[in-house]
């Protein structure tokens, strides 16, 4: 028989790891691949950092990460996250020799791309990408609180789909724009999403 304190110890807290894609820039809102060149915020963009943060306050985090790129360490200081660590796994998919392409000229050229099969010419393969999300997940989770990180929406979509303990690939179901709030965590001991894709943006 189990005991009265026994069976009323407390669950452990499920920890929470927050995911934010950075704000709007020129050539997202134009559908061109962002990888590693860095592009800027506009002026949406940086509005709508603002309001993410105005989203996120009085939240408490024992980690904020961010992409070394300016577009999602902007994002992070102009929400009040003045101490975010950059770590370089968070970049961007490196996207090699289509960088700056939007998909319809990349197929011109590659009839039924997708950046989720490839080819990946001059740039990384999907299991390198995965990789880097692998290690910002084990990170995540030797933090004994709810983690946040800004990034991109290629990186976040792997990120996403690794915790799920699926394959890569299967971020190519995750849609994610600019200026979101996604939400991973627990159902016991099944890592699942709690919230996905939710526009913050000005």
């Amino acid at each position: 028989m189990i005991g009265p304190d026994r069976a009323a110890a407390p669950q452990p807290v499920e920890r929470q790891l927050w995911l934010v894609r950075h704000g709007a820039t020129d050539w997202a809102e134009s559908g061109r691949h962002t990888g590693r060149t860095d592009v800027p915020l506009n002026e949406t963009g940086r509005e709508q950092a603002v309001t993410l943060g105005d989203r996120l306050r009085g939240r408490r985090f024992g980690l904020v990460l961010t992409s070394p790129l300016s577009r999602a360490s902007d994002t992070a200081r102009l929400a009040g996250f003045l101490d975010a660590e950059v770590d370089d796994d968070l970049s961007e998919w490196d996207y090699g020799d289509v960088e700056g392409m939007r998909t319809d000229e990349i197929r011109e050229r590659l009839p039924g791309w997708t950046i989720w099969r490839g080819p990946w010419s001059g740039g990384e393969a999907i299991e390198d990408v995965a990789a880097r999300a692998d290690r910002v997940l084990a990170r995540a989770r030797s933090v004994d609180d709810d983690v946040l990180l800004f990034s991109h929406g290629h990186l976040l979509r792997v990120l996403a789909a690794r915790w799920l303990r699926l394959e890569p690939a299967a971020g190519g179901m995750l849609a994610l724009s600019t200026a979101t709030i996604s939400l991973l965590g627990w159902e016991r001991e099944t890592p699942v999403i709690e919230r996905w894709n939710e526009a913050c943006g000005a």
